[in-house]
């Protein structure tokens, strides 16, 4: 069986200074309040952006199509036919921008908790190490509902088990740069909100360099279109079937994980 971590055959996933060229990806999922905005931010630093519209209602499905005709050469569109979640709809922009040749993709979260002036501190990171899987290390406020605020300790208890590193940032934060050969090369198991973690700790395993830049968070309110598509009981008992495995693998993972490559 061909191990999670390794990439694909005759994938020549290291990437030059001069091959370049970024896109953001933008999962999205009943954000009508939120998308336009966070859309509109994303192209004050990057141009080219895809929406994957992962199953969404009629009216945020209309908002896709309508920012797309606005702007058919920069904007490109791809509609889901059921709602596969947030990793499925991650994973098919990252492979949309494979197609269309783009080295780089910043994912954003539609719902507008990130703070896109940060964009440029991911980009000059990308410039510095261009191989590098770079991650949002979140600066929260007060308004953290106190319930994501414990579950993300016991995350990074976790991903420190898995990685044997407690050097790794924040797995959970949805604002990340990816290299996409890299990222697309890799094999994983959660289609949902895991996938977030466990992106993080396959490429780990695989060499990527990992690095995180700082960057504000905020928790808007439900005037503000905030929105949580956080499954309480089903994404918790994900987590805890993709976290039991990703540790009964991490000893192996370890042994196996390429020393050319630090992160």
């Amino acid at each position: 069986m061909i191990p999670a971590w390794y990439p694909a055959a005759g994938c020549n996933w290291r990437v030059t200074a001069l091959t370049e060229t970024v896109c953001a990806v933008v999962p999205v999922y009943n954000n009508p309040l939120t998308l336009d905005k966070v859309v509109r931010g994303l192209q004050q630093h990057i141009g080219p952006v895809i929406i994957i519209d992962d199953g969404s209602d009629a009216t945020t499905r209309t908002l896709v199509d309508e920012l797309a005709a606005g702007d058919p050469s920069r904007i490109h569109v791809q509609h889901l036919p059921a709602n596969r979640g947030k990793g499925a709809a991650v994973r098919a922009g990252l492979q949309h921008a494979l197609k269309l040749g783009y080295s780089h993709a910043l994912q954003v979260d539609a719902d507008g908790q990130h703070d896109l002036g940060d964009i440029p501190k991911f980009l000059a990171g990308m410039r510095a190490t261009p191989d590098a899987l770079i991650l949002g290390a979140p600066l929260f406020g007060d308004d953290i509902p106190a319930i994501r605020k414990h579950g993300r300790k016991l995350t990074r208890l976790m991903i420190a088990l898995e990685a044997g590193t407690q050097k790794l940032p924040d797995a959970m934060c949805g604002f990340r740069l990816y290299p996409v050969a890299a990222t697309c090369a890799l094999r994983t198991l959660c289609a949902r909100m895991c996938f977030d973690p466990e992106i993080l700790i396959r490429a780990y395993w695989a060499g990527i360099p990992i690095q995180s830049v700082p960057t504000r968070v905020r928790y808007l309110s439900a005037g503000e279109g905030g929105v949580s598509h956080f499954r309480g009981v089903h994404d918790n008992l994900l987590n805890i079937a993709l976290h039991t495995w990703l540790t009964l693998q991490a000893p192996l993972r370890w042994l196996l994980r390429p020393k050319t490559r630090k992160a």
